[in-house]
């Protein structure tokens, strides 16, 4: 079993969302798993420019280490993201790394895959990036299963109490199992097969200009012409 884990601080895991993903890390290490974390150093993922080339070709050209990431995760069973609360979103290094994931969105590229969100803030407000998170996992193809947050001004001499070890290292715990199980979530396929339809029907709209991803659904799906509706689900 591998997890890897994304994480989007400029303080690597001297930070305070670095040693929550270490806990929740220790939790998936408990359970059997073996764990690695990138650190999104600045300028490491550049920004996307919408080229469109992963659209066209599969691949993304930039020169950096977008490439060797997303090989990690699809090679991985289990992703966890983390990220500060930065003025209501993620970090800019980790928004980078979403964003470069838009040809991953239209096939869905990660499908198979378990995820969760682990966000750290000074001041509170952190539940709407866990639930952001999880929708870009989502849409990727990971299933969420949940996410840890920790709002460090409530916290006694900005430590983590025991309760919060403890949730941070379940969820570590409850992602493995997840994958072990290959768990299914009703809602969760159902709005995974909500977005896999319409990314479907946009990769068909835009077919001349995407061939790669119209190849991609067209094999996936047994598509026999180009006239065809992709199927559904």
């Amino acid at each position: 079993m591998n997890i890897v884990a994304i994480l989007g601080s400029p303080h690597g895991m001297r930070g305070n969302t670095g040693r929550l993903l270490e806990l929740v890390l220790d939790g998936a290490r408990g359970e059997g798993a073996q764990a690695e974390t990138v650190c999104l150093g600045a300028g490491e993922v550049r920004p996307c420019v919408a080229c469109d080339a992963c659209h066209k070709t599969g691949r993304c050209p930039h020169p950096d280490v977008f490439e060797a990431i997303r090989a990690k995760i699809v090679a991985a069973d289990g992703v966890v993201l983390a990220s500060p609360n930065y003025i209501f979103s993620v970090s800019a290094q980790l928004k980078a790394f979403m964003d470069r994931c838009c040809g991953t969105i239209h096939c869905l590229g990660f499908e198979g895959k378990y995820g969760a969100a682990v966000v750290t803030s000074g001041g509170g407000g952190d539940e709407p990036i866990v639930d952001y998170i999880g929708r870009f996992q989502l849409a990727t193809g990971i299933r969420p299963i949940g996410g840890v947050h920790a709002t460090m001004a409530a916290l006694p001499d900005g430590e983590f109490t025991e309760g919060l070890v403890r949730q941070a290292q379940q969820l570590g715990a409850e992602l493995v199992r997840a994958c072990r199980e290959q768990r299914i979530d009703p809602e969760v396929e159902r709005q995974m097969r909500d977005f896999r339809a319409r990314m479907q029907e946009l990769v068909v709209w835009r077919r001349e200009e995407w061939p790669y991803e119209y190849a991609y659904w067209q094999n996936r799906q047994g598509m026999k012409s180009a006239d065809q509706p992709l199927l559904k689900g």
